[in-house]
């Protein structure tokens, strides 16, 4: 049985590799995210040719917003290989982006480290 909370657990049962258009694929990386409200939210990355894809922490943050929450306690990106992948830097600033209490939230990285978004992205350019 998965812990309601494993996320990396959660993030790996949602990865479903698959090719889509000519140019595209999608769920060859997935993310899992815990909020303020402990639910949690996921998405899969969508790579297409013409650069209007996105990450797959966008894709679960996107699938929060919609339900109507916007704080991050922990967020996870998982590589259909299994490597937990750290958030690219527009992954970053759009986690903060979406409310400034993010800055602490917990994100996961390769191994088995868990550290704030602050020690990931300093010197915030909009204080």
């Amino acid at each position: 049985m998965i812990e309601k909370y494993d996320l990396q657990t959660i993030a790996k049962n949602t990865l479903r590799p698959r090719k889509l258009a000519r140019n595209g694929k999608a769920g060859y990386v997935a993310s899992a995210l815990l909020t303020k409200d402990d639910n949690v939210y996921t998405g899969v990355a969508i790579d297409v040719a013409c650069s209007i894809g996105f990450c797959a922490e966008h894709s679960a943050i996107a699938a929060m917003v919609t339900a109507g929450e916007t704080r991050i306690k922990e967020i996870i990106a998982v590589h259909r290989d299994g490597r937990i992948l750290p958030p690219c830097g527009r992954c970053r600033e759009f986690i903060v982006q979406i409310h400034n209490k993010n800055y602490d939230c917990a994100v996961h990285l390769p191994g088995d480290r868990l550290v704030p978004l602050s020690e990931l992205l300093p010197e915030r350019w909009d204080v």
